[in-house]
Order: C-alpha cells, then structure tokens, then sequence
C-alpha cells in the first residue's frame, strides 16, 4: 500500500476508534434516539443534494437504512446509554464479523471455514467473559444492546454484498435518510416530548460537534475514505485495517474518559481481538503450515 493510502487508512480508523467516545459524550446531553436522528439528518443533508443515489432499488437502500444505520445504531446508542463503556463497545461491536459468516452462510450460501470457527471459539469465550462480570460500570443489558447492534451491521453487511459493487459514499449517505423517521418514532414513545424539547431548548455546541463529527467524521469522511481505500486494493488488504479500531476505542476511552478495564475483562478482550486475528489470517496461515 502506498504511504499515502497507509496514511489514509490510518485517519480511518482513528476517526472510528475515537467515534465511541464522542457518542459517550453525546449521550451526557440528549437521549440515544433523539441523537439518532439527529445525526443521520446531518448526515444526509445536505450532502444528497451534492452526491448521487446509486443504482440501488428502493427495497434494498430501505434494507440497508433499517439495518447497518437505524437498527445499529439504535441498539449501539441505547447500550451505551444503558451503561456500555465506550472502550469495550468498540470491541464487542466487532463481533459483526462472526454474525457476518453465519448470515453469508445462511443468506448467501457461503462457507464457514475451520479457521473461521476457530476464531470464533476464541471471540465467544473472551465475549462471556466480558458480559458475565458486571465490574466497571458494565451492565448485561449493555452489553446484550451492543450484540444486538453487531448483528444489525451484520445484515446490513449482507444486504451490502447482495446490492453489489456501487459508490459506498452515495449509499451511506442516501441510505441515511431512512433512519432519522423510525429513529424519531421511538423518540417520541421512548423518551417522550417533555424530554425531546428540554434536549433541543439546551443544544449547544457540545451538542453541535459532537453531531458534526458522527455525521461527517465517523459517516462521510470515514466511509468516504474507506470506499478509496477499497477501489484500489483487494478487501483482503484493507478489512485487516478494522481491527485497530478496538485499540483506538479502548486507548483513546481509557485515556479520554478514565475507563478502565477489570482483570477478567481484560482478558475476554485479548480473547475477542484474537478471535478475530485468527479469523482475519487463519486461513493464510493454516495454509502456509500445510505447505510447510
């Protein structure tokens, strides 16, 4: 990859990594529904008057919005509302990869392989270990929201491989015009209108960059540049990129909010991040041992 690219990728994923922490903050001042909507509205206006809609039918771009966006995100938001730690959300969440076999083999009729399902052992014991202790400030329910969130990227990782090869830019700016009306429903039957008005009478410019950074920071820049990233090398060189995303999210949530990870905690999270090595290069390195 070139130096440039490496450069790039690495904005990426430090502008994933640290999403975490600003949606932490952002839940200090509106409520995980109502800041759904607000920032995938930013995220698609006005950027759709300036971006083309792909060539998606409207079931698939509707898939896509109430999946990989509203479903995501809604579960995410909640799970951190609900006491998920920015750090290990960041972690968890990547467990999408291992919802994303099952789906592709269900869905797609792809193959699990034995590395797959070796990575996988690895990541469900480091992820019981993380949700069975309710230690530094971790709750089940959290942590159960954000399984719930890894799925939904999941599918929407699925219904992302059935639309095909188009301008990732345009679908994740044009698929973000279908959640802020579902997320706004729930909004108002969740948080309730009292409190829906209170959060925008006190919006502020915490509020304002916290919004500008998740719609054109972690949205379009972040996809922006990885779609790049893509149309250039092969999926296989760049998907490893994703998992410094953790490390961004535990570092920059350690450093920036004072999380701190227990002992068991720590451990279910190197299980988790070698899960997911083993599942990213198991099958490279099992072959090379076989050639050996």
């Amino acid at each position: 990859m070139a130096p440039k690219d490496l450069l790039l990728a690495l904005v990426v994923i430090v502008v994933w990594g640290l999403n975490f922490v600003v949606i932490k903050v952002g839940l200090h001042d509106m409520p995980p529904m109502l800041l759904g909507a607000l920032r995938f509205t930013l995220a698609a206006i006005p950027a759709v008057f300036f971006i083309r809609r792909p060539a998606v039918p409207l079931r698939w771009m509707l898939a896509y919005g109430l999946t990989i966006s509203f479903g995501q995100f809604a579960f995410l938001f909640s799970a951190m509302n609900q006491g998920m730690p920015a750090g290990l959300a960041s972690l968890v969440l990547q467990s999408q990869a291992f919802f994303t076999l099952f789906f592709a083999a269900m869905f797609l009729g792809e193959r699990i392989r034995a590395a797959n399902l070796l990575g996988l052992v690895m990541a469900a014991a480091g992820l019981f270990l993380i949700g069975s202790q309710g230690e530094r400030g971790t709750t089940l329910t959290g942590f159960l929201l954000t399984i719930g969130a890894a799925s939904m990227w999941a599918m929407g990782n699925i219904v992302t491989r059935k639309v095909g090869k188009v301008n990732l830019v345009g679908l994740v700016v044009w698929g973000s015009l279908i959640p802020p009306l579902p997320f706004l429903a729930m909004s108002w039957f969740l948080e309730g209108p009292e409190l829906i008005a209170t959060s925008l009478r006190q919006f502020g410019w915490n509020s304002f960059l916290v919004l500008a950074y998740l719609a054109f920071g972690a949205t379009i820049l972040g996809y922006g540049l990885w779609s790049r990233l893509l149309s250039r090398y092969p999926a296989g060189q760049v998907a490893p990129f994703s998992l410094l995303v953790p490390v961004i999210g535990l570092s920059s949530s350690a450093l920036l909010l004072g999380e701190a990870l227990g002992p068991l905690q720590m451990a279910g999270a190197l299980l988790v991040m070698l899960g997911l090595l083993v599942n990213v290069f198991g099958g490279w390195l099992f072959g090379r041992l076989r050639l050996a």
